[in-house]
């Protein structure tokens, strides 16, 4: 796409300004220039919009471990709510730029170093939407980092490399699917003719369809309810994954969804185990050290809430400010109750 933000931009004061000419005084007005560079932040496949900077795999490690790892999984095979960013590659994929799983259909499930083909597009979204709890955080440094650690789990580069500006188009020249980007399409180019016909899906239809696979009522909620897991930012998505019934406690601010699950739907066990330690202190431990607070309760539940860092060592722990003030009391009862 011949593109850039700041064209859209450009149109969007030029329509401003038009609406002066008709009468409508007062409505809106020029964006200035730091603004529009506030917003300009997309990088092209092209690598046009890409900030100067590097970060090597070793700082990215040290980043996706205590930003992504509770998300994505230690290795890049995520958790139980994500799909896998590492795997199904091979070096003859790296070597041909065709992942040969995607054709054949080899691979159980597909991942996203299967996928992409521009590396651009890889390290735009995590500088944009990354971490999940607080989108836009990382430095420049950390994105290049995290980028270069997800290339190194995938065998695409070794250990010590650097990722920066300068070596990004040698880089993308070594993704495993570089070559299995498909242009031959009306959404691509903008003189494209979109197919909006489908005649192979108007003819010898089924008149019925059979459902082979579906959620359970009794699994709904095994991630909590979906409708109030949004972000700060972004549109509002998610839908009620709770028995109609419980929505009454919502008047007594009593949470839906018991602690043990909200501990297992918002990914703490990946940070967290019962009697033991991992990236973070185990429930029992923190149970331990607070349950005879006076205060035990709210203080556990702003910190859930706000993230922490130093209390247990140099590890951060991502902020959950996504979950209600309900559902934070009931993770932390559900914590304290847990001293031995």
């Amino acid at each position: 796409m011949k593109f850039k933000f700041e064209s859209l931009l450009a149109l969007c004061a030029t329509l401003l300004i038009s609406t002066h000419a008709f009468g409508f005084e007062g409505l809106g007005r020029v964006a200035t220039p730091d603004e529009v560079k506030a917003w300009d932040i997309d990088v092209r496949p092209d690598f046009v919009g890409l900030p100067k900077g590097s970060g090597s795999v070793t700082k990215g490690m040290q980043v996706w471990e205590s930003q992504c790892a509770s998300c994505h999984g230690v290795f890049g095979e995520s958790n139980e709510a994500f799909t896998p960013i590492v795997g199904g590659t091979t070096a003859e994929d790296i070597k041909k730029g065709r992942v040969q799983s995607l054709i054949d259909g080899s691979s159980p499930q597909r991942t996203t170093l299967m996928k992409v083909p521009t590396l651009s597009t890889l390290w735009d979204y995590i500088n944009r939407a990354m971490p999940w709890t607080a989108p836009k955080s990382l430095s420049t440094e950390e994105v290049y980092a995290v980028t270069a650690y997800i290339l190194n789990m995938g065998g695409i580069v070794g250990d010590d490399f650097v990722l920066s500006d300068q070596n990004m188009a040698q880089t993308q020249a070594r993704l495993p699917n570089r070559n299995g980007m498909q242009t031959n399409h009306g959404m691509w180019l903008a003189s494209g003719k979109p197919d909006v016909k489908a005649p192979r899906c108007m003819s010898n239809c089924k008149p019925n369809a059979k459902v082979i696979s579906f959620l359970p009522d009794y699994a709904r909620d095994a991630h909590g309810n979906l409708k109030d897991q949004n972000r700060l930012v972004g549109p509002i998505r998610g839908v009620l994954t709770v028995a109609q019934a419980n929505e009454k406690s919502a008047d007594l601010k009593v949470s839906k969804h018991s602690g043990e699950s909200l501990f297992s739907a918002n990914g703490c066990v990946a940070c967290h185990g019962m009697d033991s330690k991992k990236l973070g202190p185990s429930v029992v431990a923190v149970a331990n050290k607070y349950a005879d607070k006076t205060d035990a309760k709210a203080y556990l539940a702003g910190k859930i809430k706000a993230g922490s860092s130093g209390v247990w060592g140099d590890m951060p722990m991502p902020a959950q400010s996504h979950l209600s003030e309900e559902d934070l009391n009931a993770l932390s009862d559900w914590f304290l109750s847990k001293k031995k």
